[in-house]
């Protein structure tokens, strides 16, 4: 396999955060997976890791990722409020729905399907932003039931923010209708140009449907930045080469099934090859592949088609944010300059 050297440990990824604010990130996102499994042999728990993050940074917001079904909303908002005021408010969630059948059913927890996992979400999501900026907060719902709750302490009082960002992705259709009615942010997996223009339309559609203001863009990316770009094709291609094979199989039987169970067979991984699964969130299809300014000019062309922000991997990540802070990030802000009425797009990477 490809030589390894990333970390799990505590020190490992404090100075990942670390040397990602000093260079210019503006997010990390701590994934979770409660089973051990490919891409997460070994994973913290994304609250207590973001939590940790926050307070060894000043600047950088850090994403939890979280699970309803696991999680009771209430209990993540109170997690989240106290996370929130000891960062002076940058906490913020992803919602995930659920992929991965095997975690819940062998905790006894209910593995819905599909679609009753994205409406569970919907109410999850809006329960948490009830409780955030509601006194005293009810809800009736077919999945969480809510009466007369009051959270104290609120979150951290930030200008111009509601409460902590509320982040959800998919691909099929009820997470872009879930996106575009309910959250403040849309996470796609890795995508071209084509694939994430028709999700971004079909979001927006949802939106205003909804009689909502559309949520920001995220669009999953793995990054290799060259001195050439033979180099980083290279790279590319040993990545794959040396990917683990059974292990890769084994993710892309499980998460299939994701796009099997919906009724128009649009679900995440559906059409994933061998090679997008070596990077689990489909994040070579982004095509940040090459030297640096061939990657700032993409980047800029994502930007304009509305990615608000870009959530990015690396093969070796302590020397990768280093060198995309260094080389990259300021051929994005110098081409920004050029366009008009920009702002700056955000750029977080996996913690």
């Amino acid at each position: 396999s490809i030589e390894q050297r990333t970390d799990w440990g505590y020190d490992y990824n404090v100075k990942l955060a670390q040397t990602a604010e000093r260079v210019g990130f503006e997010y990390a996102l701590s994934q979770v997976r409660y089973a051990s499994s490919y891409g997460a042999a070994q994973q913290h728990e994304s609250t207590s890791i973001s939590l940790a993050l926050q307070l060894n940074t000043e600047k950088l917001k850090v994403i939890s990722a979280i699970h309803p079904g696991i999680w009771h909303p209430a209990v993540l908002a109170k997690f989240i409020n106290t996370a929130d005021q000891f960062s002076h408010g940058r906490a913020a969630v992803n919602v995930v729905s659920g992929w991965f059948k095997d975690e819940y059913t062998d905790l006894g927890l209910e593995w819905l399907e599909h679609d009753e996992r994205y409406e569970r979400a919907a109410e999850f999501i809006q329960v948490l932003r009830g409780l955030w900026t509601q006194e005293t907060f009810s809800f009736r719902g077919k999945y969480y039931d809510i009466t007369d709750f009051t959270l104290r302490p609120f979150p951290y009082e930030v200008p111009g923010r509601a409460h902590p960002d509320i982040f959800q992705g998919g691909n099929s259709t009820a997470a872009r209708f879930n996106g575009g009615a309910f959250s403040d942010w849309y996470f796609s997996n890795g995508k071209d140009f084509d694939g994430f223009t028709e999700q971004y339309d079909d979001v927006r559609k949802s939106a205003a449907e909804a009689g909502r203001r559309a949520p920001r863009f995220g669009l999953n990316g793995f990054l290799i930045a060259r001195d050439t770009e033979a180099e980083a094709r290279e790279t590319l291609r040993e990545i794959v080469a040396k990917a683990d094979t059974e292990a890769v199989e084994g993710f892309g039987a499980a998460v299939k099934q994701a796009g099997q169970s919906t009724a128009d067979k649009k679900g995440m991984w559906q059409d994933s090859s061998f090679e997008d699964l070596v990077q689990y969130n489909d994040g070579f299809r982004t095509g940040l592949i090459g030297t640096p300014e061939q990657i700032a000019e993409r980047i800029v062309a994502y930007k304009k088609l509305g990615v608000d922000l870009l959530l990015l991997g690396f093969l070796h990540y302590h020397e990768e944010v280093e060198y995309f802070g260094r080389r990259v990030l300021p051929l994005v802000r110098e081409l920004e300059a050029r366009l008009p009425d920009t702002e700056p797009a955000s750029v977080p990477a996996h913690a």
